[in-house]
């Protein structure tokens, strides 16, 4: 053995000296090559970009990394616990290296030939996720260890765990422990449990292997393992540890992060950021806040799928989704399908005559009686036939059926069923165009196909009031008579002979033009287009917004024959709600990246009152400002806006955590004040452009409140408000029905129809399918709105007029009271013409 000694140890010399020669070389070699800790204090996470409404609630976010940055303090202890449990127990005692863990890494490399455990500090995975590659090589691990104490040498232990947190992946698409906890139990941090904490903690090992979703057994053996660690280490008490270990896992995936339902909008919005921005937008940490008013989003949802439905219910059941389904797949079909708004999908378990047993997706067993949506229940025919009532559910349901149920208030079940039919609501705000409320469709996540934007539908009568308008501007009055009559034209742009009718196939006769408004007339609106010429009415229609260019050149466009999008028609509403101006819809109103700079905001041409000092000649359809005028008063805004500092990253943190801190809670309130103080002066803003006179949008805006307080909209009357106007549509087949209608507070149109432009049902017209829609999002979101009477302007005059000629009368006669331009007041036949030409009657005589 002696002579053994000295053999052996010079041979240990021999290693360690070569040991550190060779280090020494890699030392040199690859420590200039190491990047600097400034770069990794200044180094900025990808954050996904967030959409919000306008009142900061959050819509959506976009990113393929969804990442929530929080501070060390805002991580909780258990969790912090949790953590080095699971990854680094001496982590606060190190410095930047475990000997022990490299030691043990070695000898299980040497002994099995296999890495299984990387011996790796929180550290060194910081330097290795941050700077280094996951290869495993020796070169990569040297590194790992120059960089973990470079890194312990300029950043506090704090900030390393804060790195780290922020950093690692937990599956799912979610990036740090904020990110994982909303994925996983759609929580904030401290909102979890010591059982979730520990379940979180086990995942940067293997975000697949340990995956509660994924692998539930694997990840809570992990779990319990990391419990049992904390146990040891003196983190939690025995107590702690058998309550966490009792408690069963209940993670699922919560996807994005959303407080309303807005998809069509958020979809809309990420266009437009993306277009802007380029595909930074999903990893700079933007903060786009749009027009949306979450209050008035929820009901325009509600009133939209609403209407859907009972428009499905008028129209037949069809039946089950699917039929005879095994029983052991009840529960994974089950798990698959999804709920589409309220429709929840169940499993018919078993059926009696006068009920049904449904599986729901917890594994509970709910009964649905007779009056649960079977009593009456009749079978889908055709769009126009339905069959007689069911007599016993037997006949129609059997054990195994995939059916779809909605809840009442109080929670019990009702049936339903899918819709097809689809529908669009859009609100918009007269004074700029911004748009309040969008919903295109049923269901996002049914259909991503928004048809408030997309969908191009003839708008029929719906898109009369701006032929109307045109006349009206052409020297047409409310009173001006129009034959309706039936008429034949030869059209080489039609068929060879277009016979024409109104609906119900009757005709009335010389008409007043407010009268056939109001009573959606088509033979008189054709005779009218045919009186003015279609080039001069599609001149008219250019003050709209409209593209003439593609509008057929014949009598048809006098029924609303060119297919427009909702949103365009919305838009050209807009005009005739804010009394002439032409202002463009938005959604998209700032963008915000994150250290708070504003890097885009809407500039949107706006209604000045304040500003109004034409006179607005009678005669003029047009009057516009200088462009000098809009670029200055579009400069001004822009500068005075971009003057806001906001701090992006405590306006995230403060709205994901609903029990804000103190501090947090002072910062939330000053980045709200900061953008209550963007400027609000009228004079300030761009300035909309009058693009129909003062009279011309008066005389319309009085024939459209008919509609509603007589004609086809009456049923609008259930508001009970004297400043809505409005019109219905309906489109041959019929195939589309619409409404539009506007207060002084909100232009909302809604459309209803099915995509394939099959027909809807010969009962199905714009008052009986879109108008319900409207007056249910309209009562919500114009209650405890004032009514606004419109002011009678200069240059109209009110005088009584013949009902059925419309020619002027005596006051000592019968007659009615309409509104004249002062030049277009008729003569007094066989009567006594009044001082200046007008009646003194007052405004409510109209009728």
């Amino acid at each position: 053995m002696r002579k053994l000694i000295k053999p052996l140890a010079l041979l240990a010399l021999l290693g360690i000296g070569g040991f550190l020669v060779v280090a020494s070389c890699l030392y040199l070699y690859l420590s200039p090559k190491l990047p600097s800790v400034e770069e990794l204090k200044e180094i900025e996470l990808q954050i996904p970009l967030r959409i919000y409404s306008q009142d900061l609630k959050v819509i959506a976010e976009f990113g393929e990394k969804k990442r929530s940055p929080v501070s060390f303090d805002e991580i909780p202890q258990p969790m912090i616990d949790a953590f080095l449990a699971a990854e680094d127990d001496g982590f606060f005692e190190h410095g930047g290296i475990a000997v022990t863990g490299l030691l043990r890494a070695a000898s299980e490399l040497i002994t099995t030939g296999q890495i299984r455990s990387g011996g790796s500090t929180i550290t060194m995975q910081v330097a290795r996720n941050f700077f280094l590659s996951n290869r495993q090589e020796f070169t990569r691990k040297f590194n790992e260890i120059l960089l973990a104490f470079k890194i312990e040498e300029g950043l506090s232990k704090q900030e390393i765990l804060s790195l780290y947190t922020n950093k690692i992946y937990f599956g799912n698409r979610a990036y740090g422990i904020g990110a994982a906890a909303n994925v996983y139990y759609g929580k904030k941090l401290d909102q979890l449990t010591l059982a979730q904490s520990a379940m979180i903690a086990g995942l940067p090992k293997a975000p697949s292997s340990y995956n509660p979703i994924a692998n539930p057994e694997r990840a809570l053996i992990r779990r319990n393992w990391i419990l049992k660690r904390m146990l040891s280490l003196d983190n939690i008490t025995e107590e702690q540890y058998q309550i966490a270990l009792a408690e069963p896992d209940q993670a699922s995936y919560h996807g994005s992060i959303s407080e309303l339902s807005a998809a069509y909008i958020a979809e809309m919005v990420r266009q437009q950021v993306v277009d802007k921005f380029g595909l930074k937008a999903y990893t700079e940490g933007y903060s786009a806040i749009t027009t949306i008013d979450s209050t008035m989003q929820k009901q325009g949802v509600d009133a939209l799928q609403a209407g859907i439905l009972a428009y499905d219910q008028r129209h037949g059941y069809r039946g089950p989704e699917v039929s005879a389904v095994a029983e052991q797949e009840w529960l994974e079909l089950l798990s698959k399908t999804a709920t589409f708004g309220a429709l929840e999908p169940v499993i018919v378990s078993d059926v009696a005559d006068d009920r049904l047993w449904v599986l729901n997706r917890s594994g509970d067993i709910e009964e649905l009686n007779w009056l649960d949506g079977l009593k009456n229940l009749r079978l889908y025919k055709t769009v126009n036939a339905r069959s007689a009532p069911i007599t016993s559910a037997i006949d129609l349901f059997s054990r195994g059926d995939l059916i779809r149920i909605i809840r009442r208030v109080d929670g019990s079940p009702t049936l339903a069923q899918m819709p097809e039919v689809q529908a669009a609501l859009v609100a918009l705000n007269p004074q700029d165009g911004a748009i309040r409320t969008l919903v295109g469709g049923f269901d996002f996540r049914h259909s991503r196909f928004n048809r408030v934007t997309q969908a191009l539908r003839q708008p029929g009568s719906n898109f009369k009031p701006f032929i109307y308008a045109a006349a009206l501007n052409s020297g047409f009055t409310p009173a001006s008579i129009i034959n309706d009559a039936p008429v034949v034209f030869n059209d080489k742009n039609l068929e060879d002979m277009w016979r024409p009718e109104n609906d119900g196939g009757k005709f009335y006769g010389p008409t007043r033009l407010r009268e056939a408004l109001y009573r959606s007339r088509n033979m008189v609106s054709i005779r009218l287009l045919r009186r003015m010429g279609i080039d001069r009415t599609l001149e008219g229609l250019q003050a709209f917004g409209f593209n003439t260019g593609d509008m057929p050149i014949d009598l048809s466009l006098a029924l609303g024959s060119h297919a427009l999008t909702p949103l365009k028609v919305a838009s050209a509403y807009n005009i005739l709600a804010n009394g002439g101006y032409s202002v463009s819809p938005y959604v998209l109103d700032t963008v915000i990246d994150r250290d708070g700079n504003i890097i885009f905001q809407a500039t949107p041409k706006t209604r000045c009152d304040s500003c109004e000092t034409d006179t607005d000649d009678s005669q003029t359809s047009f009057k516009a400002m200088t462009a000098d005028q809009s670029e200055t008063n579009a400069e001004t805004y822009s500068a005075a806006v971009n003057q806001v500092d906001l701090q992006l990253e405590e306006l995230l943190n403060s709205l994901a955590n609903e029990s804000i801190a103190e501090e947090e809670r002072k910062s939330l309130e000053v980045i709200k004040r900061v953008l209550q103080q963007r400027p609000t002066d009228e004079t300030a803003k761009p300035r909309a452009d009058r693009v129909i006179n003062k009279q011309t949008a008066f005389l319309i805006d009085s024939m459209l409140k008919d509609v509603i307080s007589r004609g086809t909209g009456v049923k609008a009357k259930v508001l009970n408000r004297t400043d809505l106007a409005g019109k219905t549509g309906t489109t041959n087949g019929p195939r589309d029905a619409w409404f539009s209608g506007y207060s002084p507070h909100l232009t909302v149109t809604t459309w209803v129809g099915f995509d394939d432009n099959s027909k809807i049902g010969r009962n199905e017209y714009g008052g009986s399918a879109a108008l319900p829609i409207w007056i249910d999002f309209a009562r919500e979101a114009l209650d405890g709105k004032p009514n606004i009477e419109r002011p009678q302007p200069d240059g109209i005059v009110m005088v009584k007029v013949d009902a059925k000629t419309g020619n002027r009368v005596a006051p000592n006669q019968s007659g009615i009271f309409e509104f004249f331009r002062t030049e277009n007041v008729p003569e007094l036949i066989g009567g006594e013409t009044l001082p200046g030409g007008a009646d003194n009657s007052l405004p409510d005589d109209l009728f």
